[in-house]
């Protein structure tokens, strides 16, 4: 347990290492929170309010989509695909602590780093921008934390088994523009999935992407009530479960047979 609790302090020290980069990527988060905003009340003007979404509701909505961005790492994890085809995953699979239990705790540190630096900021500079909607409930912040932390664990057990395609193919880059177009429109934070027909926000709300974006969003700006909202977190939590089994078999089929590219 020792060894898991110093990853995660080893993935805060990493993150935070590079100060620099932290500044001019949440100058980017920022100025991009401000375009998805223009687009958003845009359309609000000439159509009204879309889907139960209102200026406020989407301003709020476009703010906190800014903030997940890092926070999730929702785009361009590849290290462990990377590993695997220079083989120095073999390295990993012989320490003394679980690869998928190593990387997942090294990811947490990276996520509470992430979240302070460039989740809460982008979302206070909008909050200072624009009349943004806030919690005003002690049980809806609780909710948005359990919430946010099965996001965090669901978007890394995604990444790690899209990153363990790498045992199987060639050009790992494939599944990983793959997985970007999903991760960008299927999770909500493109458009908000109420913005689809439907039956396609059933759907993709069942999908494992929604898990990512839309819920906790939607659990912060209290779009469910009841068994719904219990059924959001419900659904996240399964979602984490099933998705770090699934890369747990993975691990265990790719090891009984490793096959790494360039070793």
């Amino acid at each position: 347990m020792a060894a898991y609790v110093a990853l995660v302090r080893a993935g805060w020290r990493r993150w935070s290492a590079y100060r620099a980069a932290t500044l001019s990527g949440l100058a980017t988060n920022v100025v991009f929170g401000f375009l998805r905003v223009a687009v958003l009340l845009a359309a609000l003007d000439a159509a009204g309010p879309i889907a139960g979404y209102d200026r406020s509701t989407a301003i709020t909505y476009a703010w906190l989509g800014q903030g997940l961005i890092m926070t999730l790492a929702i785009w361009r994890w590849v290290e462990l695909a990377t590993r695997i085809h220079s083989g120095d995953v073999v390295t990993d699979l012989s320490r003394p602590v679980d690869l998928q239990g190593a990387y997942l705790a090294e990811d947490l540190g990276r996520a509470g780093y992430q979240l302070v630096t460039r989740g809460v900021p982008p979302f206070l500079i909008g909050a200072v921008a624009y009349d943004v909607r806030v919690p005003g409930g002690a049980a809806t912040w609780l909710l948005f934390t359990v919430s946010l932390s099965l996001a965090i664990v669901v978007s890394f057990a995604m990444r790690f088994v899209v990153n363990l395609g790498a045992f199987w193919v060639l050009d790992f880059r494939g599944l990983h523009g793959a997985s970007t177009v999903l991760v960008t429109v299927a999770s909500g934070f493109a458009v908000p999935l109420a913005f689809f027909p439907g039956w396609l926000e059933t759907l993709l709300y069942a999908l494992p992407w929604a898990a990512m974006v839309q819920a906790p969003i939607d659990v912060f700006l209290e779009r469910h009530t009841g068994a719904g909202l219990a059924g959001v977190v419900a659904l996240q939590a399964l979602w984490s479960v099933a998705l770090l089994g699934a890369g747990r078999l993975l691990l265990h089929a790719a090891t009984r047979r490793v096959v790494v590219q360039g070793g």
